[in-house]
C-alpha cells in the first residue's frame, strides 16, 4: 500500500478597485484640488517667481537673496544679510513693478534677513608644532613675569602645544 501526498499552491490574484474619489496615480494626488493640489500650484508660482527675480534683480543682489514665499499678493526675499536687505527694500517698489508688469499680482515686496544654514561638519583645528625658537621665546617671558594668571596662562600654552622636533 503507498500513500502520496501532493502539494498543492495555489495562487489568486485580485484587482484593487480604488473609490472613484481616490486618485488613481501621484500626478492625480498632485493636481487633486484637496489638499496637496494647493501646494503643487504654489511651488509652481514660487519657481515662476524666481525665474521672474533673477530677469528683475541686479545680479550682486541677485546672488545674495532668493525667493521665500508669496503670499496674498505679498512676495517675500530673504536676504543673506543686512546690507543686501537694505538695498533690496530700497528696490522694493521697482521689484514689485517688476513683477506687475510681468503677469504677477504683487502688491508690495516683504525683505527678510534670512542667515544662510552653517553646515553641520565644522572643521577640525590642526595643531601646529611650535619651533625650537618659539619655545624658547615663550619660556623666556614665563620666567620674566610675576607670579600672576598671565604667567600661568603662558605656562600651560608650553605645556599644551606640541613641540617641533
Amino acid at each position: 500500500m503507498a500513500v502520496f501526498s501532493r502539494f498543492e499552491t495555489r495562487i489568486t490574484f485580485t484587482r484593487i478597485i480604488l473609490p472613484p474619489s481616490m486618485p488613481n496615480t501621484l500626478q492625480d494626488f498632485l493636481e487633486a484640488a484637496d489638499g496637496a493640489g494647493n501646494l503643487l500650484a504654489h511651488a509652481r508660482l514660487l519657481l515662476r517667481l524666481t525665474h521672474l527675480y533673477e530677469q528683475i534683480a541686479p545680479a550682486h543682489l541677485r546672488q545674495a537673496s532668493k525667493i521665500a514665499n508669496y503670499k496674498s499678493g505679498l512676495v517675500v526675499i530673504h536676504a543673506t544679510n543686512s546690507a543686501v536687505a537694505t538695498k533690496l527694500r530700497q528696490l522694493a517698489t521697482t521689484l514689485a513693478e517688476g513683477f506687475s508688469q510681468r503677469g504677477i499680482e504683487c502688491n508690495g515686496v516683504q525683505v527678510k534677513v534670512q542667515a544662510p544654514e552653517i553646515p553641520a561638519q565644522s572643521r577640525t583645528s590642526t595643531s601646529r608644532p611650535l619651533s625650537t625658537k618659539s619655545s624658547r621665546t615663550l619660556e623666556e617671558l614665563r620666567d620674566a613675569l610675576p607670579e600672576s594668571a598671565l604667567r600661568e596662562a603662558v605656562s600651560t600654552l608650553i605645556n599644551r602645544s606640541a613641540k617641533a622636533e
